[in-house]
């Protein structure tokens, strides 16, 4: 069983924000890509956090990724709400993500 990072914690509550936001914004513009990609995310970084076997932070790095660059895959980069979510909720889980699966493939070569 893994320890607990706080960048599966990130990566949840980014999924969270992402699955959840496009009820908030009163329009349509996003709500399909947000809600599935912020529901992977949120599972990817639940299952880090419980330490069950499941996708590794590579694959919640992934869902995060494509939820940033979702805006301009999916054309709603104009809508303001919905494109700032995505790249604030993506970018920040990207980093988060990048960072904690260095962190761990390092410790594990170290092991």
């Amino acid at each position: 069983m893994q320890k607990f990072a706080w960048q599966d914690g990130v990566a949840f509550l980014a999924g969270l924000v992402a699955l959840l936001a496009p009820e908030l914004w009163g329009d349509n513009a996003g709500q399909q890509p947000l809600m599935v990609l912020g529901a992977l995310l949120a599972m990817a970084g639940l299952y880090a956090l419980l330490g069950s076997a499941g996708p590794t932070a590579w694959t919640a790095t992934a869902f995060a990724l494509l939820i940033f660059v979702s805006p301009w895959a999916f054309g709603f980069d104009g809508a303001d709400a919905a494109a700032w979510t995505a790249w604030i909720a993506g970018g920040v889980a990207t980093i988060v993500g990048v960072w904690g699966a260095t962190q761990a493939r390092g410790g594990e070569a170290a092991a």
